[in-house]
């Protein structure tokens, strides 16, 4: 016998309050020690607390039916030869076992009626699930119900509905330099958005040299970005104005392709 079912037996006496003193102290140092029979104890509280609910249920575990068959059996061989009391090996005398006959049988019922109560929550389980099921069904009946009159009305009509304008607004910069002054104001509208960690940069083409750095820059939700007073070298004259996609941080050289250019007039 394993330690579970040596202590098993004892949980139905220790639960309606019929155990020894000694094997109540040795179960209990047990049920300390051991998660599952402390979950086994638990379930026959709650069976015991529905006991006086139901006078019968479902077929009892087989476990306890066969425990509770044997008891009988025991019975009737050993009420000729009575036997004298043991003593159990957790301490302290014990009665027989024919003696608990009575509290196995309890032991019993309570195992159906926990089976009913689990069963019984499974079925409201289920019912609940059943009629969200049928209101979802019916819902989208009178969904389709709906749309087979408006589509089978007499007086349907079928509008199409298009855009206004087909026209595609192209990016578009505007550059406003003053070579004297060495201030440079950009605006720039539906400009496309940009790739992950990259930004345009405004580059300034003089008629001699390598191109200047003019600002980094992002566009906005709708395209639109400005660029006011970049750190230019002074009195540079400019050939035209470019826009490369660089990284975040910008570029000291252009990266390739240019993707927008104009030129000063």
């Amino acid at each position: 016998m394993s330690v579970h079912e040596q202590f098993g037996e004892d949980l139905a006496l220790y639960v309606i309050g019929c155990l020894e003193s000694a094997e109540q102290a040795s179960l209990e140092k047990h049920l300390s020690e051991c998660a599952s029979c402390r979950r086994e104890l638990e379930q026959l509280r709650g069976a015991v607390a529905l006991l006086a609910l139901t006078a019968s249920g479902p077929t009892p575990p087989l476990r306890a039916r066969t425990r509770l068959m044997d008891a009988v059996r025991e019975e009737s061989r050993a009420s000729s030869n009575p036997a004298p009391a043991v003593r159990s090996d957790r301490g302290g005398p014990r009665l027989p076992w024919w003696v608990s006959l009575g509290w196995i049988a309890a032991a019993g019922l309570i195992g159906i009626v926990a089976v009913l109560w689990i069963q019984n929550s499974r079925l409201r389980q289920n019912a609940v699930q059943l009629t969200k099921f049928a209101e979802r069904q019916r819902i989208t009946a009178d969904q389709s119900h709906r749309l087979d009159e408006i589509l089978n009305a007499r007086d349907v009509q079928h509008i199409d509905i298009l855009p206004i304008s087909h026209k595609v607004a192209t990016p578009a910069g505007k550059a406003i330099y003053s070579r004297e002054r060495g201030g440079l104001i950009f605006v720039a509208s539906n400009l496309n958005p940009l790739p992950p960690q990259k930004a345009y940069e405004l580059w300034l083409i003089p008629t001699e040299g390598a191109p200047i750095p003019a600002g980094v820059f992002k566009p906005d939700a709708r395209g639109g970005a400005m660029v006011i007073n970049p750190p230019l070298p002074a009195s540079v004259e400019a050939k035209a104005f470019a826009i490369t996609i660089e990284p975040e941080q910008g570029s000291t050289t252009p990266t390739m392709p240019i993707v927008m250019i104009g030129s000063g007039t």
